[in-house]
């Protein structure tokens, strides 16, 4: 199982300078990738709410976002092997032919380094200023995908949809990585299950409550590929978790990441046995000012307790 760090995009830490001393030494110890995620804005008046969270509101960190693309770029070019992803892109909010010269772009610069994660999204105020239609957004995101994929592995590109058209063009340039970068479909519902089986290498599942929900979610991907004719083998399981670091044992009932190191480490392996191929651990929320130096401990922590 492979094992990423989500760098300090958001909220007040969001700077260059941590973003290097964040990359680098993940890098250093061996971490495996590196990850980024997408908000296109904060509304005053939310029209839907932000369900992580237990009174629907969005986190204050999400006021200020970089942009995910530039950010794995500007990170791409003060690391050298680590992988770079994004966790995840909102796909309809873009145009796919801009979107995929740009991730082509990103993937040729970091010599082949991009994992792309792309959701649908839930916000109706983004879709709203992204000019997109909400109700419509699955279609469009199958779409998207379809011409995305086009896009990255054929010379002559043309299409005509729905949503999209492309005139007969050469589009560059490629990926680096064949036939294109790896591509995990977030979401936690059936047709995201669908949508992953049918356009992804992987699945990222959202809103992980416990180890019986993710078995159970594995599970169900795996049958749901077997009846597709698609080896379930081949589908990567990417789950992101926001990890709480305990000086010692919590004596009640502990929720999977919530504990000592030598109890996240059991967790991890736990999550390799289930069938995860990619955990990713995020702190961004756990940060109240600049100061990244509490994260660069949990991140060397974290890996510790990673190769127990």
């Amino acid at each position: 199982m492979e094992i990423g760090f989500s760098l300090p995009q958001i909220g007040p830490q969001a700077t260059p300078e941590n973003l290097i001393r964040a990359a680098q030494r993940a890098e250093e110890l061996g971490y495996d990738s590196l990850w980024v995620l997408e908000r296109l804005l904060w509304p005053i008046s939310p029209k839907a709410p932000y369900l992580p969270s237990p009174d629907g509101s969005l986190p204050l960190q999400y006021q200020n976002v970089l942009d995910p693309v530039e950010t794995l770029t500007f990170v791409s070019a003060i690391t050298k092997k680590i992988k770079l992803g994004t966790s995840v892109i909102v796909l309809p909010c873009h145009n796919p032919v801009i979107l995929a010269r740009r991730l082509a772009t990103l993937d040729v610069l970091s010599n082949g380094r991009l994992i792309l994660g792309v959701g649908l999204g839930w916000s109706p105020d983004e879709f709203e200023a992204a000019g997109v239609n909400f109700e419509r957004r699955g279609e469009r995101g199958n779409e998207f995908l379809k011409l995305l994929k086009k896009i990255w592995t054929e010379d002559d590109v043309e299409f005509r949809g729905d949503f999209y058209r492309v005139a007969k063009s050469k589009i560059g340039p490629k990926p680096l990585q064949k036939p294109h970068p790896p591509i995990y479909i977030g979401g936690f519902t059936k047709k995201a299950f669908e949508r992953a089986i049918r356009y992804a290498n992987g699945f990222h599942p959202a809103g992980i409550k416990s180890f019986d929900d993710l078995e159970s979610i594995i599970k169900s991907i795996k049958d749901m590929a077997n009846k597709a004719r698609r080896n379930p083998d081949e589908m990567g399981i990417l789950i992101r978790e926001v990890p709480t670091i305990l000086d010692k044992s919590d004596t009640h009932k502990r929720k999977p990441f919530i504990g000592t190191v030598d109890e996240i480490g059991e967790d991890i392996r736990r999550y390799s046995e289930i069938g995860v191929t990619h955990l990713l651990f995020d702190l961004n929320f756990s940060l109240p000012d600049r100061d990244i130096f509490p994260m660069i401990i949990a991140m060397e922590k974290l890996i510790q307790a990673a190769k127990m």
